[in-house]
């Protein structure tokens, strides 16, 4: 589905899926404003399944790895420029079956990571940093992803 079969409301699910080390599963990916930059697996809802199947199917796509969703950590919502609501719901997921290696195109890599590595690493998306240092419930439209994207407006709710 392209940008413009989406309309002005957009919906995706991520799914962050933390292993029984402690280790983050991310990805690179391949274009966009991620490009080049450590991100929790994500992508859109495709028509006829829920958020939370659409953020096991992306993990899946993206890693290899199966997962089953634990519960919703947050609800990133966005308006780019003034004209498209761009909503997506992130889960906590905990490993079902699989191994590790890219099954799409749009990743240059896919990797566990601990959070040291990813507080460590320049090439960590505002995201990952924000779950990883989590310190209030709901983080006012301030931040800014990056000018790429073109958001006017952007929050991340969290439900944990």
């Amino acid at each position: 589905m392209t940008k413009k079969d989406r309309g002005h409301v957009w919906l995706a699910a991520a799914g962050l899926l933390i292993d029984d080390d402690g280790r983050w599963l991310v990805v690179k990916k391949s274009y966009g404003g991620l490009k080049g930059k450590w991100s929790i697996p994500a992508g859109f809802v495709d028509s006829g399944e829920t958020v939370d199947e659409a953020a096991v199917r992306e993990v899946f796509e993206e890693t290899g790895i199966k997962g089953e969703v634990c519960t919703i950590l947050g609800i990133r919502s966005g308006v780019i420029k003034e004209t498209i609501s761009d909503n997506m719901v992130v889960f906590l997921l905990k490993k079902e079956s699989g191994s590790l290696l890219q099954h799409s195109e749009e990743i240059e890599e896919a990797a566990f990571m601990t959070p040291e590595e990813l507080r460590a690493d320049p090439s960590t998306s505002l995201m990952v940093h924000y779950f990883m240092d989590k310190k209030q419930s709901f983080i006012e439209d301030k931040i800014n992803p990056g000018d790429i994207f073109g958001y006017t407006t952007y929050k991340i709710l969290d439900c944990r």
